[in-house]
């Protein structure tokens, strides 16, 4: 058999075991040297190929599919510097244990380190951000090295899945000719009858009887217990995290990231309003738990983050099925690696029923009266603030709507800001790396197979990040409505302590960059259009509402004036709860 039948049926092999193994789409980055594995997967009837020119935009599109369907995507490119312009994405898919296959052709053997064009060392290219790194044989048909094909991308895809999920990188040196022959007999027959060559089993870990017994003498013996979660996506916890809360009497501190503000889930003990009332001193003393059970990544909020940090004697237990050290405090008692659906299920099982405790009863008035303050406060506000465009999503977004948030300032205030609700709202972010490039291409990609609206709340610097990211949704058909908060620069840094610099703020942090976006949506065949009062925004989201294709709502604010509104708001609601509690 000539060689070029011979590498088709290598690759082929290798293509069809990703699908059988449960891949059912992948993003492909243009180029020469992959063009084996680019046209076999293209060819592949069980498969979804999405062109995405630029890679790093390429790279958080796949990582945006995966995200939103929690299913291994694969992620196709070239040799050369295509294949470093993928690592934000990797780097953000290793820490948000996002499952994805980056497959990376390569010169073969004797071209590298020999001055070859478009060469570059990618061996071990990701460092540990990726789960398992593979440098392929070079393809030859012979019945071992079908089955190593099929045996690497099974492997592949359970590696990647497998607790903590993550990056699996597959390099694979090619020698041309480089096309295949598709006309080549059964090019997707296999040596033997199983579904998959090699089926990964997932495991489940769970708590030993000694363990659990101990968790179960602090939880009984807790005056003041609380339930934190971060952003976590296993199917049927929120459920259970909630069913625990009520039987231990432990209020639920709950991310926007956890799902469990939004749905029509039982949101007894759901606390969302949490930063604000622990960045009051006072109220931090009143509210002080002893015991803390953790859930899922760390939270956004960072005066969560410094109670845990500042009170080592609060007692921490963290569950994580993953077995990571998810602990920026430092500060956690017992690392649990344990399904966490099961750790609730057998802590329930142990744990007697408790009555509501005076703590319990505080957080809930807390949250009430917080929810009641924050309404009529931006009720009445007129001016464009970040706090309040939020509220106002909130509102206008449908029913069965997925809503992407970016970095730096967005992700804060639906924070502070997103209040709970019985819509069927899924919030998502990339809170792996907490980077502002990609955000674009993320929400792209959340958006290719959503059941639901797929919206994104995104500040200027990050959307200039990713205008390339824009691409995608003109090419793909894709449906995305993007509200642009335009406060000219970095709003974040307005909070920090470098804002009292105010000899080099504006260039160093500020950071205007003073652009039309019309012009760039325009470029992309989308919609857009700017608002310039609350009115505005409401008739406009009403009437897009039904509308396809890429839509941007650009909503300009003031940088400078909003750090003193958000102070003076969130103080005169900390101030009215303390009333309240007589602290």
């Amino acid at each position: 058999m000539n060689r070029t039948d011979s590498f088709t049926r290598y690759v082929a092999s290798f293509v069809d075991e990703l699908v059988r193994s449960g891949v059912e789409k992948v993003v492909i980055s243009p180029g020469s040297r992959s063009t084996p594995l680019a046209i076999l997967m293209a060819e592949h009837p069980k498969l979804t190929c999405y062109i995405n020119v630029d890679e790093r935009s390429a790279g958080f599109f796949a990582l945006g599919i995966a995200k939103a369907g929690q299913k291994p995507v694969a992620l196709l490119c070239t040799s050369g510097t295509a294949v470093a312009n993928y690592y934000p994405a990797v780097v953000e898919a290793h820490y948000a244990r996002v499952p994805l296959l980056v497959l990376t052709a390569d010169r073969p053997h004797e071209l590298r380190d020999v001055g070859a064009p478009q060469a570059i060392d990618q061996i071990h290219m990701y460092g540990h951000y990726a789960k398992w790194f593979v440098d392929l044989a070079i393809p030859e048909e012979q019945p071992a090295m079908l089955r190593y094909a099929r045996t690497v991308a099974a492997r592949a895809v359970g590696t990647a899945l497998t607790s903590p999920a993550g990056v699996v990188h597959l390099n694979f040196p090619l020698r041309e000719p480089l096309v295949p022959n598709l006309n080549l007999a059964n090019l997707w027959s296999k040596q033997d009858n199983r579904d998959t060559y090699v089926h990964i089993a997932a495991t489940s870990p769970v708590l030993s009887d000694n363990q659990l017994d101990t968790i179960v003498q602090l939880a009984e013996g807790a005056s003041a217990g609380l339930i934190v979660c971060g952003e976590h996506h296993v199917p049927g916890f929120l459920e259970h995290v909630q069913r625990l809360s009520e039987h231990l009497k432990f209020p639920v501190l709950a991310d926007p990231l956890s799902q469990l503000r939004a749905g029509d889930h039982n949101k007894q003990g759901i606390i969302e309003s949490y930063n604000t009332i622990l960045a009051d001193s006072v109220l931090v003393e009143a509210l002080k738990p002893d015991v803390v059970i953790r859930f899922g990544a760390m939270p956004v909020s960072k005066p969560l983050t410094l109670l845990l940090k500042n009170n080592p004697d609060i007692m921490q237990i963290v569950v994580d099925q993953g077995g990571g050290f998810r602990d920026p405090t430092l500060n956690a008692a017992y690392m649990i690696t344990c399904d966490e659906t099961i750790f609730c299920e057998r802590l329930l099982g142990k744990v007697s029923k408790r009555e509501a405790s005076p703590y319990y009863d505080k957080w809930v008035q807390c949250n009430e009266l917080y929810r009641g303050m924050i309404d009529s406060l931006v009720e009445q506000m007129t001016e464009m603030f970040e706090g309040k465009i939020v509220r106002e999503l909130q509102k206008l977004l449908p029913d069965q709507s997925t809503l992407i948030v970016g970095n730096s300032m967005p992700i804060r205030d639906v924070d502070t800001f997103f209040s709970q609700t019985t819509k069927d709202i899924t919030i998502l972010a990339n809170r792996g790396a907490s980077g502002i490039d990609g955000v674009v291409s993320t929400a792209l990609g959340a958006s290719v197979d959503a059941p639901k609206r797929t919206f994104l709340l995104i500040g200027d610097l990050s959307f200039y990040h990713d205008l390339n990211g824009l691409l995608a949704a003109k090419m793909n058909n894709l449906d995305l409505t993007i509200i642009l908060i335009n406060n000219d620069g970095g709003g974040i840094f307005s909070f920090l302590p470098q804002s009292k610099e105010e000899k080099h703020f504006e260039t160093l942090y500020g950071t205007p960059i003073g652009l039309d976006f019309s012009k760039v949506v325009d470029m992309y065949n989308g919609f857009y259009e700017k608002v310039e009062s609350w009115e505005e925004m409401r008739t406009l989201f009403r009437s897009i509402e039904s509308r396809k294709g890429l839509n941007v709502i650009e909503v300009p604010t003031d940088r400078k004036n909003r750090v003193n509104i958000h102070r003076e708001m969130l103080d005169c609601v900390s101030q009215e709860i303390r009333k309240v509690l007589k602290q």
